[in-house]
């Protein structure tokens, strides 16, 4: 026996069963939350906050260790009653650059290729947030963070000149050319950082890779400096240009330019205004380019 045409007609058309769900009839945040929320986030996560145990230890102790540094150097200039500081807020930058390398080379594949290696980016853009806006979270989370490992020593550097009795106003400034040497290093190197780990998800290849670009650019650059007469007692000029082979020398050529931080020939630095400008229109470059890259990247997910 064949069924009616009428019964056809509602087994082909289905039928909606009300089994008493509610409909949502809160509020919708929309796109700025979403991102807000995709920022803070990832800025815990690239402190481990919110993760395992084991995930806290290298973020923390990179966080940690120039923070002591800063301590014990402000302890003994307080105890020698120094009248001025043993390094300068953008010296000292320098001198712990290697644990900034591993801040970035260690959190940046954990802000982006965990999402890639477990496929969870389709699941952010279904919701209102957008490809640009994931990309947008990722590297102000990254930046923050890089600038926050960045800022605290500095910080500490500075309340210790100031119990020492030194120079408030010197420092305040000295201060200040830290902090924006710091801001240039967090965006150049997340910016860079980024790009590579998104490029894969695997995220031992992701450290590899961040950490090779960081140190061989710099071996690099210091190889081509050397050449140039860099280790003798009066550096020529021109050793300088070496700079613009690594990212780190490079913000550090330009910032001691840029707020007349080359006490002696020694310091790395822009040769002159116009190769200052040249450095900064590099750093805008790479991290321009590292920025649109990683957008494109994500167009394709």
């Amino acid at each position: 026996m064949h069924p009616s045409p009428d019964a056809r007609t509602a087994a082909d058309g289905g039928v909606i069963h009300n089994i008493g769900y509610r409909r949502y009839e809160g509020p919708r945040l929309g796109r700025g939350y979403a991102t807000r929320s995709l920022y803070e986030q990832s800025l815990r996560a690239a402190f481990g906050l919110g993760r395992s145990g084991r995930s806290k230890v290298l973020p923390m102790l990179v966080l940690a260790v120039p923070l002591l540094f800063a301590l014990i150097l402000s302890a003994v200039q307080i105890f020698m009653k120094m009248e001025k500081p043993v390094l300068d807020y953008a010296e000292f930058l320098g001198l712990t650059g290697v644990l900034t390398w591993i801040f970035l080379a260690a959190q940046a594949p954990v802000l982006l290729s965990r999402d890639l290696r477990h496929h969870t980016v389709p699941l952010y853009f279904s919701r209102p947030i957008t490809r640009a806006d994931y990309v947008r979270a990722k590297f102000a989370a990254l930046s923050s963070a890089m600038l926050i490992v960045m800022a605290g020593p500095l910080l500490v550097l500075y309340l210790g000149a100031l119990l020492g009795r030194m120079d408030f106003g010197h420092h305040t400034v000295h201060l200040l050319y830290g902090l924006a040497t710091a801001l240039f290093y967090a965006l150049l190197y997340s910016a860079i950082g980024m790009l590579i780990a998104a490029s894969t998800p695997r995220r031992g290849f992701g450290v590899a890779s961040i950490m090779g670009v960081m140190a061989v650019s710099s071996v690099i650059a210091r190889f081509v400096y050397v050449l140039a007469g860099g280790e003798w007692a009066d550096v020529p000029e021109k050793a300088n240009w070496a700079a613009m082979l690594s990212p780190s020398w490079l913000v550090e050529g330009f910032t001691n330019r840029l707020f007349g931080l080359v006490t002696d020939s020694r310091v790395v630095h822009a040769p002159g205004a116009g190769a200052a400008v040249l450095f900064g229109v590099e750093i805008l470059l790479i991290a321009g380019a590292c920025y649109w890259f990683t957008d494109r990247r994500y167009r394709k997910i």
